[in-house]
């Protein structure tokens, strides 16, 4: 296309209106921020990219190597050259991995419209040129000082005149002149190695030393000898009273023309560290997931008649979580990551009472009818887009109070997408390999540098944190089994398996170039816009976004790992069932039955069936957890059993039902045993009173030391009276050995079935966002179009009517004209330019096509809007005919 057709943009916003659809797209996609609201025209897109906290977020956005070619720009001439910019990434002797992925990363800057301009005119936009650029508040990641323009703007001209004589030039008459030639000087490879040729050997050590920054020296009132000589040339210019400054030109030049160090336009290779059987790693991540739906079982269980207190500022206190470690027998940190997934999950909340307390939610009843697998699956998909951080617990907030489990302050927007691109990293490698935890931090890094030291510690400290935990997590989910992402992790990720079109190996990034017309090639090669800039070999594709060319994001179930992108909530929903299809054969079936054993224990040889599990938690207590799980039968467990309404005879016949090796007899004693005492004695209220129809056992109880604290008295042959409540009597009396029933006030047994408290329905917490979500592929159809036709209403030519347009806003014209125009134009089909306010005062530019005006109203065409709309003709402030070209 030639440059009559699309004269180089002179602003963003030229650039952007030069963009098809497909590249307004890709912008839109990776700034969704622009979008939010949808701005009314190109101009205002422009203004809004500009902007210093959408710049910002891009910036942040930016992979390391995008963002040295962004800060290579900010030190080089405004506006520069490609040659310039491939000159100041590859240096003098050049690079040809850093030529062939630099079109990549100045496409990736134009996508994101932070580079605009043809390739003899790159821009940076300028607020990231004012944020990347040197100063002496905020130095630049590139180590380079002011350019010598720029050092020299407060220097006298008898000075500048005197460097310029020492270098070796002919004098000129005025500042500038002098400025430029020096400038040109510096600039010179030949004439500066010429110039550096004769320095003192102590001066060369001294440009060696500020060469790669920071650029800045202190210098004394009476500079030693090769000070002097630098300072004389102008290869240290002063900026303050005992401060130099090494020039950007002559650091270059010291450099062979390199901006960074080291350009780093690859990123670290993720190589496996060990390497196991699929079969290994999925078996074991299937362990794990049985593990983890075993632990989150009995927490809720043993929340299951009310949990703990809530603290007055939210969260569980630090008593509560080494009380619920201690019952998980885990440590606090896992403990807290435990509570959390159950909370993120929807498990459990606060239930809002008086004396408020966590407890289980109704979805906990729902979820434990579910099958194994589903059940993990929700624990999973909710791990996966939680925010919460429960890596953070037992630290401290910014006003340096402790952050406590299910508390305030635990949310960080990061943390999915954090643990997303870790598992993704874990699904680019081959089946059954497990990388090494500092290469992948080293590829996140990478993906996603810090801008400076201004930026480092807490934000980088968190994120490294967060890919930690992101593994240590997973493994205790059972999504990764030995450190390797499992078949069923896979498919929770909507990844495919290994050999099914997903690479293998380093992960390294995809090398193949963009079809020839892609908008990322066209970016390369042209600008935004389609001009006659130099050719440029055209960019490799996106490793983490669809390519500028594609019109809408579509989305797949399977795509290649290296370019897998957060999956809609729809396509979540058929993946996690995907993966819980995959888990389903991996977890134990439940048995039942269990192994009795003559030393008043059961074995259970693997999980049980609910009923049987639950009744066996009351019969007897849990001695020891693992692939198998012991249980052991006690008085008081029997004791409890017979409290919850199971006669001697019922649990008889459920051990017999459920055991594979016949009821021992000491257990069947036991329970004969215990039954037989089981509400012989009786407790109400009197306060309380215990009474027995066989007085020789109240004088038992009468007569034991250990009854002195119950304060007991006879208040008949057959009742004993005491201040205590019922329920201190109770423990008091089984605490001595003896196995009294509670009675109502008409005298009947209570049984004490255990009371399952339950919170109010509560929804999971949702995740706090990072910003504004990815637009889909609706809402960037639209939001296109009205910009489009937002943008036809401020820049189309326009007819002059009534009275003369100012500042671009539409004409004034009277109600009498504007009816006329209106009808003229159903007439002759022809569109109009109008001024609008609707019933809220909001003014408005519109372009409408009329079709009819009937009754005080105009129904038009709105190519604004896309639709047919009336509008009342007493709302139109102004209107005008679009001329004809």
């Amino acid at each position: 296309m030639s440059q009559a057709a699309h004269p180089a943009p002179r602003s963003l916003a030229e650039a952007l209106r030069a963009r098809d659809d497909a590249s307004l797209a890709a912008l839109l996609r990776s700034r969704p921020d622009l979008i939010t609201p949808v701005p009314t025209d190109l101009t205002q897109l422009a203004t809004r990219a500009g902007t210093r906290a959408s710049v910002l977020r891009a910036l942040e956005r930016l992979d390391r190597f995008a963002l040295q070619t962004a800060e290579a720009l900010a030190v080089a001439p405004d506006p520069a050259s490609y040659d310039t910019l491939l000159g100041l990434m590859a240096g003098d002797a050049g690079d040809e991995t850093v030529a062939a992925a630099l079109p990549h990363a100045l496409g990736t800057l134009r996508e994101q419209a932070l580079v605009w301009g043809d390739d003899d005119r790159l821009r940076l936009v300028r607020t990231a040129r004012e944020l990347l650029a040197p100063s002496p508040q905020h130095p630049s990641p590139t180590g380079l000082g002011p350019t010598v323009q720029e050092a020299t703007s407060g220097m006298s001209p008898g000075r500048i005149q005197e460097i310029v004589t020492a270098a070796g030039l002919p004098s000129t008459h005025d500042s500038v002149s002098a400025v430029a030639a020096l400038t040109a000087l510096f600039s010179d490879r030949k004439k500066m190695a010429k110039l550096l040729a004769d320095a003192p050997e102590p001066a060369v050590e001294v440009l060696s030393r500020l060469v790669w920054g920071p650029p800045y020296g202190q210098v004394t009132p009476e500079p030693a000898a090769h000070l002097r000589w630098l300072l004389d040339r102008g290869l240290l210019l002063p900026t303050a009273p005992g401060t130099v400054v090494l020039p950007r030109e002559v650091a270059l030049h010291l450099r062979q023309g390199r901006a960074h160090r080291a350009p780093e336009p690859l990123p670290p290779a993720v190589e496996p560290a060990a390497t196991h059987s699929p079969q290994v790693v999925d078996a074991t991540a299937a362990g794990q997931a049985y593990t983890a739906l075993a632990t989150v079982e009995e927490l809720l269980k043993d929340w299951d008649e009310g949990g703990p207190a809530v603290l007055r500022a939210g969260g569980l206190s630090v008593r509560d979580l080494k009380r619920t470690a201690v019952a998980l027998d885990v440590s606090e940190p896992v403990a807290a990551f435990w509570v959390e997934l159950a909370y993120a999950a929807g498990l459990i909340a606060s239930d809002g009472e008086a004396d408020e307390r966590y407890a289980a939610t109704p979805a906990y009843d729902e979820w434990l009818e579910r099958p194994a697998a589903e059940r993990w699956a929700r624990l999973a998909e909710a791990w996966l887009a939680a925010t919460r951080t429960p890596g953070l617990v037992g630290g401290r907030d910014a006003k340096d109070r402790t952050l406590s489990a299910l508390g305030p302050g635990l949310d960080r927007s990061a943390a999915p997408e954090v643990r997303h691109r870790v598992l993704t990293l874990l699904a680019g490698l081959p089946a059954g390999a497990a990388p090494g935890a500092d290469a992948v931090l080293a590829r996140l890094r990478w993906e996603r540098p810090l801008r400076g030291p201004q930026q480092r510690g807490a934000d980088e400290d968190l994120r490294s944190r967060l890919a930690r935990w992101t593994l240590s997590e997973a493994e205790l989910l059972g999504i990764t089994g030995r450190g390797a992402l499992s078949a069923h992790g896979r498919a929770l990720l909507g990844a495919p398996a290994p050999g099914a079109g997903s690479r293998t190996g380093s992960d390294a990034p995809d090398t193949s170039r963009a079809t020839a017309g892609t908008a990322p090639a066209q970016a390369a090669a042209h600008g935004s816009s389609a001009g006659t800039g130099t050719p440029r070999p055209a960019e490799p594709s996106s490793p983490e976004s669809s390519g500028p060319g594609d019109k809408l994001p579509v989305h797949h179930h399977h795509r290649p790992a290296h370019v897998l992108a957060p999956l809609s909530p729809a396509e979540q929903a058929v993946a996690t069932a995907a993966a819980a299809r995959l888990l389903a054969p991996l977890l134990p079936e439940p048995l039942d039955h269990v192994l009795l054993q003559a030393d008043l224990t059961a074995v259970a040889p693997g999980p049980l069936q609910r009923p049987l599990a639950d009744v066996l938690d009351v019969l007897a207590d849990v001695e020891s957890k693992g692939g198998a799980t012991v249980y052991r039968f006690t008085p008081a467990s029997v004791r409890r059993a017979l409290d919850a309404g199971h006669t001697a005879a019922d649990l008889h016949a459920f051990l017999a039902q459920h055991s594979r090796t016949p009821v021992p007899q000491p257990l069947a004693y036991l329970i004969d045993d215990v039954a037989r005492k089981h509400g012989h004695l009786r407790v109400g209220a009197a306060s309380a009173y215990v009474r027995c129809d066989d007085d020789s056992l109240l004088n038992e109880i009468l007569a034991d030391k250990r009854a002195a604290a119950l304060r007991l008295r006879r208040l008949a042959p057959t009742v004993l009276a005491t201040q205590s409540d019922p329920a201190a009597l109770l423990e008091g009396l089984r605490a001595m050995g003896y196995a009294p029933a509670a009675e109502s006030a008409e005298g009947d047994v209570l049984i004490a079935r255990a009371h399952a408290h339950r919170t109010p329905p509560r929804t999971a917490p949702e995740p706090v966002p990072d910003g504004p979500p990815p637009p889909d592929a609706t809402l960037l159809s639209a939001a296109i179009r009205a910009i489009r036709a937002g943008d036809l209403a401020a820049t189309a030519p326009r007819k002059p009517a009534g009275e003369a347009p100012s500042g671009g806003e539409p004409p004034r014209t009277s109600s009498a004209e504007t009816l006329a125009t209106v009808q003229a134009a159903v007439l002759t089909g022809a569109s109009l330019w109008i001024g609008y306010v609707n019933a809220d005062g909001a003014a408005s530019q519109r372009v409408i096509a009329p079709v009819k005006v009937e009754g005080g109203f105009v129904t038009a065409y709105d190519h604004t809007a896309d639709e047919v709309r009336t509008y009342p003709l007493h709302r139109i402030t102004g209107v005008a005919e679009l001329a004809e070209d």
